[in-house]
C-alpha cells in the first residue's frame, strides 16, 4: 500500500513538472514571468553551489526552530496551567479568543518598530503564530480527561503532579502533538513573510531580491525550496508523532492497516 502510494506520488509530481515545462513552451504563459521547469531546474542548481544561499537557509531554520521551540514550550506549560488551576481557564477564555483571530502579520509593524530587520522580529511573528495552535490543543487535551479516572486518581491520593503526569499528559499528548504539527507549518509559513516583508535575513528576503531583480528563474527556484522545507517539515513532524504515541490507539491501528 505505501509502495502503491509513493507510486502515485511520484507519478502526480512528474505530471506536475511536464506541466510546468509544457504551459511557458506553449506560449500559454510569457516565459518571462513563469519560466519552464528546467530553466527553474537550472536556477535551483546554481542556487546549491551558492554559499549565499546556504546563509540564508541557516537564516530561516534559525528563526523557524527557535519560534517553535518558544511557542511549543510557552503552549504546553501555559494551557496545562490555565486548565489545572481553579477558575483561571473561564478567567482567561475572553482574552484567548480576543489574542487568537488576530492575524500574525498584523504584527508586522508592531515588530518593525521593537526590532526592525533583526531576527528577534520573525521570532515575534513565528512565536505569536505558532503559540495558539499548541496552547488550544493542549486545552482541548486537557479538557478530555475523563472525570472518572481523574477522580479515581485523586482518591489514590496523587498529587497535582502526579495527577499531571500520569492522567493528564497522556490524555492531552495526542491534542499536544497535533498542535506540535500544525506549529511547525505555521511556524515555517510565518518565518518565510517575516522575512520577505521585514527584510530579515533569511530565504524570504533572498526570494524579495530575485523578485526587484526580476530574476524569475531564481525566484521561482526559491519558491521551490520553501516547499521542499515545508514538506520535509511536516514528514518529521508526522514521523515524531508516530513515535511519541506509539503506544497510542489511533497510530497502532494505522500501523495494522
Amino acid at each position: 500500500m505505501r509502495l502503491q502510494n509513493a507510486a502515485l506520488g511520484a507519478a502526480g509530481l512528474a505530471a506536475f513538472l511536464a506541466l510546468g515545462e509544457a504551459v511557458p513552451r506553449l506560449g500559454l504563459v510569457r516565459e518571462e514571468y513563469f519560466p519552464p521547469t528546467s530553466r527553474i531546474a537550472t536556477a535551483f542548481a546554481d542556487e546549491l553551489s551558492d554559499g549565499a544561499f546556504w546563509t540564508a537557509l541557516g537564516d530561516t531554520l534559525t528563526g523557524w526552530a527557535l519560534g517553535l521551540a518558544i511557542a511549543v514550550s510557552a503552549g504546553i506549560v501555559i494551557g496545562v496551567v490555565v486548565s489545572v488551576v481553579p477558575y483561571l481557564r473561564e478567567a482567561t477564555a475572553s482574552t484567548i479568543e480576543f489574542l487568537r483571530p488576530i492575524p500574525s502579520v498584523a504584527l508586522i509593524p508592531l515588530a518593525v518598530l521593537l526590532y526592525g530587520s533583526e531576527l528577534r522580529s520573525v521570532l515575534l511573528l513565528v512565536v505569536y503564530a505558532s503559540f495558539w495552535q499548541v496552547l488550544i490543543q493542549t486545552l482541548y487535551g486537557v479538557q478530555d480527561v475523563d472525570p472518572v479516572a481523574e477522580e479515581t486518581a485523586r482518591s489514590y491520593g496523587l498529587g497535582t503532579w502526579a495527577l499531571i503526569r500520569h492522567v493528564l499528559w497522556p490524555t492531552a499528548l495526542p491534542y499536544v502533538m497535533t498542535g506540535v504539527r500544525l506549529a511547525a507549518a505555521v511556524a515555517l509559513i510565518l518565518a518565510i513573510t517575516g522575512e520577505l516583508v521585514i527584510g530579515a535575513p533569511g530565504l524570504g528576503a533572498r526570494i524579495a531580491v530575485a523578485q526587484n531583480s526580476q530574476a524569475v528563474p531564481e525566484m521561482y527556484a526559491l519558491i521551490v525550496v520553501t516547499g521542499i522545507l515545508g514538506l520535509l517539515i511536516n514528514v518529521g513532524a508526522r514521523t515524531v508523532e508516530r513515535r511519541a504515541l506509539a503506544w497510542h490507539q489511533s497510530v497502532r491501528g494505522e500501523v495494522a492497516v
